[in-house]
């Protein structure tokens, strides 16, 4: 699948079939998030794959949604904001959440070009998720990313937004790029 076809087909799925995917080919997606753009070259995400049915279940009420416990396997995204701050101050915490969703993204990309779907869970109970994974309290919970095959149940989709409502030029609210100038006069 082309880069474009894969941005283009990604979307958000809630359900998901009863097969269950191949767990070598979720590491190998986790695995793109290497790729990522990484501020002062400090990777800081780490990643808890889970295929426990109880440790999904529980997952689900720290969420309080009932469909990522219907997942065969959940990704849990995690970063270490202070590693950034030592190096950045107090603007590190910015820098590690935007290194966060750019390897997020290249891993739900990858997913959909395996064949996988998933939704970004970003509501849920931090405290409880830290409990039910062990995660050390400095830590910070970046989503929850159940992944399965989809369904034949079709769901409705989201229609995505146009580009022309949010593509502006050269100022905020100017909708009309100004138009390239050839040089009447070259010396």
């Amino acid at each position: 699948m082309e880069l474009r076809t894969a941005i283009q087909k990604r979307r958000s799925v809630r359900r998901y079939s009863d097969a269950k995917p191949n767990w070598r080919k979720i590491i190998e997606a986790i695995d793109f998030a290497r790729f990522a753009p990484a501020a002062g070259n400090i990777f800081n995400l780490k990643f808890v794959l889970v295929n426990d049915d109880d440790t999904i279940k529980n997952l689900a009420e720290a969420s309080q949604q009932s469909f990522v416990g219907t997942a065969r396997f959940v990704i849990v995204a995690v970063s270490d904001k202070s590693v950034m701050e030592r190096s950045f101050g107090d603007i590190g915490g910015k820098y590690s959440s935007l290194q966060a969703g750019a390897a997020i993204q290249n891993v739900l990309l990858a997913l959909t070009e395996m064949g996988y779907v998933t939704t970004w869970v970003g509501y849920f109970s931090e405290e409880q998720v830290k409990e039910i994974l062990s995660i050390p309290d400095e830590m910070s919970v970046q989503g929850i990313f159940p992944i399965g095959k989809e369904t034949k149940i079709k769901t409705t989709s989201k229609q995505k937004i146009e580009l022309e409502n949010i593509l502006y030029f050269n100022k905020w609210k100017n909708k009309k790029m100004l138009p390239e100038t050839i040089p009447t006069d070259i010396s």
